[in-house]
């Protein structure tokens, strides 16, 4: 999990302007920029959306502050990262709900944990699935004579690639689930101290 936060295109630095540029020259660097980047002039199609977006994003003045206040834009988030975020999204939503006392429980270790559980029960499924997929092929293998419509063996191997279609789908989950652990990486939280037990033995002793 090398990569850490999200990653976000800088629409600033993509468009070569300063952060407090105006509209004027927000526009400007736009129209330079596209005359080489758009594919009429032999650009790359990819490269000229990530402009447009960008300029897009500078031009609205309500997500501009958000992006200048977070240094995010789910537009110009990579996939990969919009799927971390919806995975924190719900656990977000199980932090605020604890009732527990904030400051009386770490919420971000909490956060690890339930992730890392995540992950091992999407590896413990991916290999339930594999199994399974085992047992249909060897029962594919295994047909003998089959008539001009091959009845079983169409529903067989629909239900193999279903299977497959299912361990890829949880590969991609736990894709996300390394993501939003990834995004983790740097905070801390701060506990109350815990109370000082006083034992009797320190306790000043009382005049005779």
């Amino acid at each position: 999990m090398a990569k850490t936060g999200a990653a976000v295109i800088d629409p600033y630095e993509l468009l070569g302007v300063a952060r407090d540029a105006d509209d004027a020259a927000v526009k400007a660097a736009y129209r330079k920029v596209v005359k080489t980047a758009h594919p009429d002039a032999g650009g790359d199609a990819e490269a000229f959306a990530k402009i447009s977006a960008c300029y897009d994003l500078l031009k609205d003045p309500v997500r501009r502050r958000v992006f200048d206040d977070t240094g995010y834009d789910p537009q110009l988030a990579e996939p990969t990262d919009l799927k971390g975020l919806m995975v924190l999204e719900t656990l977000i939503n199980d932090m605020i709900l604890d009732e527990r006392e904030p400051g009386s429980f770490d919420p971000v270790a909490g956060l690890r944990r339930k992730l890392t559980d995540d992950i091992l029960k999407c590896r413990f499924h991916i290999l339930e699935l594999e199994r399974h997929r085992a047992r249909v092929r060897k029962h594919l293998d295994r047909l003998g004579r089959r008539p001009d419509t091959d009845v079983l063996g169409s529903m067989l191997r629909a239900r193999a690639q279903s299977i497959t279609d299912a361990i890829k789908a949880s590969e991609v989950q736990i894709g996300a689930i390394e993501r939003a652990y990834s995004m983790l990486e740097g905070y801390s939280y701060e506990l109350e101290p815990l109370p000082v037990e006083i034992e009797a033995e320190d306790l000043p002793k009382a005049a005779e």
